[in-house]
């Protein structure tokens, strides 16, 4: 992925090259910033914590897998150090649903929870589902969320391809949705086919690891191509995507 990163890096942008005034606000705002929110020690304590945890879960995955450990029996501690988004990116979740305050937040895709901890903590009075296929791994994260006394998140269990559609059809719409769930093209594809039918124009919609490999960076590149999409912004890491009608269609790779 080296070579990917380095195109990256040439083609991003920084705060200078920004000339939409709604990207140029979210990027020096809330992208770019660089305070300390109090939640953000609670959330990092409880990550060491549990990179020193070595108790060993059986694993049902039913996405794409670990590139670095794809066995079904894994330690807490190398899940957390493996396979929980890193502070940076979800530091930066916390910020988008700060500035965003949507009323109900989708996380396809759990883990231990550390992420669902951050888009909770960031409005209180947002509802936050979290989808997550294997059932050892959701019991983690509720014991997690225990912890930091998070009672705004619901943990929804079981196979993402009948709970997402199953918890759609009893919505009217999609404010925040997190896709970490699945990181191959037609999974991805399909659950973002299935939000787009709630979404509405302030809908924000952010994909994890669009360059994880070939299958998702297609599915990423079709997803800014998408009629509905205006805005689309690449952090290398995450993508963002916006639906604001009154915005000409841009893409915006911007250095983070």
């Amino acid at each position: 992925m080296g070579y990917k990163f380095l195109i990256y890096r040439f083609k991003s942008l920084r705060l200078h090259g920004v000339h939409s005034p709604f990207i140029f606000n979210l990027y020096q705002n809330v992208i770019l910033h660089s305070g300390q929110y109090y939640t953000y020690g609670q959330i990092e304590n409880l990550r060491a914590e549990l990179r020193q945890n070595h108790q060993q879960l059986e694993i049902t995955d039913l996405g794409a897998g670990s590139k670095v450990n794809p066995t079904y029996r894994r330690r807490i501690s190398d899940i957390a150090k493996i396979s929980a988004k890193p502070a940076k990116y979800a530091q930066l979740l916390f910020r988008l649903v700060n500035y965003f305050q949507p009323n109900q937040v989708l996380e396809l895709g759990t883990s231990l929870g550390l992420t669902s901890a951050y888009l909770a903590s960031a409005h209180t009075k947002s509802q936050v589902y979290s989808f997550e296929g294997c059932p050892n791994i959701a019991q983690q994260a509720q014991l997690n969320w225990q912890k930091l006394k998070l009672s705004n998140i619901e943990i929804i269990p079981g196979n993402l391809d009948q709970t997402l559609p199953a918890f759609l059809n009893k919505t009217t719409r999609v404010d925040f949705i997190y896709f970490d769930g699945n990181h191959r093209y037609e999974p991805t594809m399909h659950y973002f086919r299935l939000c787009l039918e709630k979404h509405t124009e302030e809908s924000v919609f952010i994909f994890d690891d669009i360059y994880w490999s070939a299958e998702m960076e297609k599915a990423w590149q079709e997803i800014c191509a998408h009629p509905a999409v205006t805005l689309s912004i690449d952090l290398f890491q995450v993508g963002l995507i916006f639906f604001r009608k009154q915005q000409p269609k841009q893409h915006f790779t911007l250095w983070y």
